[in-house]
């Protein structure tokens, strides 16, 4: 907690759910009207960037025809949930580029076309579609389809607060500045981004929505 400005012990999960109802297509049409819709998000689609797993082309093609730029689309083997056996299969994830501000070296592009953290291309949406039902002793070639395929799709509300907010981190947004002015008040010292202070108002946060819930 505080070591990057995206992390939380306790976020809240946006996201839909589908078991043998829509997939895909749906899911990725639903992700993109939602970001990209004036009457929504409004976010302009040249600011997002898409990963996706190698041999998805469906998703691929889906997100290419609703309008997302092909160059801005990455390959990685890693674009696929799967924690042993049981339904498993490629995800997609989506990216919002905050921006030259946030690329002090110039090396951002380059990072996330490899699959490495950094503060520009920040992830804000991910879509895992569980197609295949994952066996011991067997490669992902030979994984039967699921006969019920299934839809689950994650957002981090602290991320997208981030993004709309033009925040340097998740911290600075309205979602936890009122308890770092707090922390303020208290102690006497003012804020200046330090780690202290990030951990103090997350874990704060958490442990609020947590005796909320009745946790004694």
């Amino acid at each position: 907690v505080g070591v990057t400005g995206r992390h939380q012990t306790f976020f809240e999960m946006m996201g839909n759910f589908s078991i043998g109802d829509y997939f895909k297509e749906e899911a990725i049409e639903f992700a993109y009207n939602l970001l990209t819709g004036e009457e929504w998000f409004a976010i302009p689609n040249e600011r997002l960037y898409i990963t996706v797993f190698p041999d998805d082309t469906k998703t691929i093609e889906k997100w290419i025809s609703l309008g997302i730029i092909p160059d801005h689309i990455v390959k990685l083997e890693d674009n696929f949930w799967e924690i042993g056996p049981g339904p498993c299969g490629p995800d997609t994830e989506i990216f919002f580029d905050r921006g030259e501000k946030y690329d002090k070296d110039g090396d951002a592009l380059e990072k996330f076309r490899k699959g490495e953290d950094n503060e520009r291309y920040v992830e804000i949406w991910n879509n895992v579609f569980s197609q295949f039902n994952s066996e011991e002793g067997k490669k992902r070639s030979e994984y039967k389809e699921l006969p019920n395929k299934n839809i689950d799709t994650g957002a981090g509300l602290e991320r997208w607060a981030c993004i709309f907010q033009d925040a340097d981190s998740n911290f600075d947004t309205d979602l936890f500045l009122p308890i770092i002015n707090q922390i303020e008040e208290m102690s006497g010292v003012m804020y200046d981004g330090s780690m202290e202070f990030k951990v103090l108002a997350d874990h704060i946060r958490a442990l609020t929505f947590a005796l909320s819930d009745g946790a004694t």
